[in-house]
């Protein structure tokens, strides 16, 4: 286990990424390649029904430094660069998207072993302030996402979050959506050999009432090929296959389809990701 609690975005990461992470049912292709002098250069392209989305990127590293350039089909520029560790634990980032004005962002994280801090601030006369700080160690943590529009004068966001971690199981706790929902996650390791897991989360409504309850499970048949599947109590149940056909090239291949709607169509998605 890593030390430190990380950052507040981790705190139920492993949960959300068994349940959602490479399920889609669009198409995807994604092919990258790398310059003699270590530009790497990534096209990707996805096609949701009859809109086709590409973009092509562009990422340098120089040292401690990287910048990401990004271009996508609608003409818009994003560009990052991030120093890594100017001083131990810290990572600087600047952001911003060509052509919108107000999307200059200037971050900074800091990582200890007892705490996880985020700091970011739009560059424009009027920015939106956003803080997130996890304490504790990398069994328990306890942490807080909070952002401030200083042209309004309010509190866009302001979550919370706990997260309780062993060996082989992750469980957490978040309030979302300024006190309106409630998250809890739950990931179990069953075996290490074989990568399979399983794990669930309950999210309720405080507005609305509503409960919504998904599990998941993941399994790799050999060391190349990995399956996942997941329901919730709406009836709808997914299900993947993914398989590294060579060194980080993947072949991914899901489908979808509810079950108290038999007779709508199952919805497929399938991605490729090409890396030399």
């Amino acid at each position: 286990m890593a030390k430190g609690p990380g950052l507040y975005t981790d705190i139920g990461k492993k949960a959300r990424d068994l349940l959602y992470k490479d399920y889609h049912c669009d198409h995807k292709f994604v092919l990258t390649t790398y310059s003699p002098t270590g530009v790497a250069i990534t096209a990707s392209g996805t096609k949701k029904g009859e809109l086709f989305i590409a973009d092509v990127n562009t990422v340098l590293k120089n040292k401690n430094v990287t910048t990401d350039i990004k271009v996508d089909s609608n003409s818009h520029l994003f560009t990052t660069i991030t120093v890594d560790e100017p001083a131990p634990g810290l990572k600087t980032i600047f952001s911003c998207k060509i052509p919108d004005q107000r999307s200059g962002k200037f971050e900074v994280q800091y990582l200890h072993d007892y705490a996880g801090i985020s700091t970011s601030v739009g560059l424009t006369a009027n920015p939106i302030v956003n803080f997130s700080g996890v304490v504790g160690t990398n069994v328990v943590a306890l942490g807080t996402d909070v952002a401030f529009d200083s042209q309004t004068g309010n509190f866009t966001k302001c979550n919370a979050g706990f997260s309780v971690s062993n060996a082989d199981l992750i469980a957490s706790l978040t309030l979302n959506d300024k006190g309106e929902t409630l998250n809890a996650s739950y990931y179990h390791t069953v075996s290490p050999l074989t990568n399979t897991a399983v794990g669930g989360e309950v999210s309720h409504s405080f507005s609305t009432n509503e409960n919504t309850i998904t599990v998941g499970t993941q399994h790799s048949l050999d060391p190349l090929t990995t399956v996942k599947a997941r329901v919730n109590n709406f009836g709808k149940a997914s299900a993947l296959i993914q398989h590294e056909w060579r060194l980080k090239s993947l072949f991914t291949l899901s489908g979808e389809v509810d079950t108290k709607a038999l007779d709508k169509s199952a919805k497929f998605g399938l991605a490729l990701a090409l890396k030399p």
